[in-house]
């Protein structure tokens, strides 16, 4: 890491300030550049489909992340679950900056790095800035999902999959290990390939949380603007929830057990003085909103096919009951088509 020149790949960001989001230029203000790159934490490169490169000053994209350098620690601490030995040749998804590759081909060498991500732009940067860096390592721009350019010991995934690909299977030598976060959930999953294609390992004792993988230029609308009656709307069940309304992304236990109950879930906090609103909503039509000052019990409307507050409302008894939602260290089976199953003793999930 020391050796690793951070700042080359993030030459410019995107930063939140008390008066909204604000874009830095790093070469205009060495200083903050320096200050910024080499820190512990996340610089965000490109929201939405605004790379940061590309933005004007005046520009004020919605804040809605999808691309960045993650920040280092978690990086190292990734590629520390896949547990990568010299001569190992591993599979970096999601190339970003490239800063995940520079450390890589720094440790193992660039022959044995391969990095893809779906956005083209990205690649030609990375390519860039990594050969500034003095790497040259095999760059590509594929959607990680589909067909892979190779064959790999390990495959790292810095970003989020709602289930994990065939094609990583696949592409997986045998007695090799993917490494990859699930998407709406902050559980790692970390796995050994098996005879028959497919994997076992467990969730590691270790949470994150990275954007989802794209297949595109940018992500499909979320849901609170395919459903906006969900915003203000009474809904068709009114009621007092039992617990305080609660941000449901910030934590972490909680939105996991949730997106393994109600796969493909989404989330949404505002917070108005006083007054706290969370809406829970679905692709099936089915959402939630509920409002509340602090810690009085909040107002529910629900609408849709399912009652998703009353789901998160379980969740938050199991917790308050047991003191933990015990996810971590849940054994892990993931067949050769990508379905994964967790266990623990007689509790199970799966995510296909």
């Amino acid at each position: 890491m020391r050796a690793t020149p951070r700042h080359l790949f993030v030459p410019r960001w995107w930063e939140t300030t008390p008066d909204g989001i604000a874009l830095r230029d790093g070469p205009s203000d060495p200083g903050e550049w320096m200050r910024a790159a080499y820190s512990d934490t996340t610089l965000v490169t490109r929201l939405d489909a605004l790379h940061a490169d590309h933005a004007k000053p005046d520009d004020r994209p919605e804040w809605w992340p999808s691309s960045s350098s993650t920040l280092p620690s978690l990086v190292v601490q990734m590629f520390r679950h896949a547990r990568p030995a010299d001569g190992t040749d591993v599979l970096d998804v999601g190339t970003g900056s490239g800063y995940s590759s520079a450390l890589l081909c720094r440790r193992f060498g660039e022959r044995h790095v391969t990095s893809v991500d779906v956005d083209p732009y990205l690649i030609e940067a990375a390519r860039e800035r990594l050969a500034e860096a003095g790497h040259r390592p095999t760059v590509a721009a594929v959607d990680a999902t589909g067909e892979l350019p190779g064959t790999y010991d390990r495959i790292v995934s810095m970003v989020s999959v709602p289930r994990i690909p065939a094609s990583w299977l696949t592409a997986l030598r045998p007695g090799g290990r993917l490494v990859t976060t699930m998407t709406g959930t902050s559980l790692i999953i970390g796995a050994d390939k098996t005879p028959d294609g497919g994997a076992v390992g467990r969730v590691e004792r270790d949470w994150a949380g990275f954007m989802g993988i794209r297949h595109g230029a940018a992500y499909p609308p979320r849901l609170m603007a395919r459903l906006p009656h969900a915003r203000d709307q009474d809904g068709e069940e009114v009621s007092t929830g039992r617990y305080p309304v609660l941000d449901v992304a910030e934590a972490w236990e909680v939105k996991t057990q949730l997106a393994l109950a109600v796969p493909g879930i989404e989330t949404h906090f505002e917070e108005r003085g006083e007054w706290r609103t969370a809406w829970l909503l679905h692709a099936d039509g089915s959402w939630a909103r509920a409002e509340g000052r602090w810690t009085d019990p909040p107002t529910v409307h629900q609408g849709g096919l399912r009652r998703l507050w009353g789901e998160l409302e379980r969740i938050r008894h199991k917790l308050n009951m047991e003191g933990s939602l015990g996810l971590y260290g849940y054994r892990v089976r993931i067949e050769p088509d990508g379905v994964c199953r967790l266990e623990r003793g007689e509790w199970t999930a799966t995510i296909a």
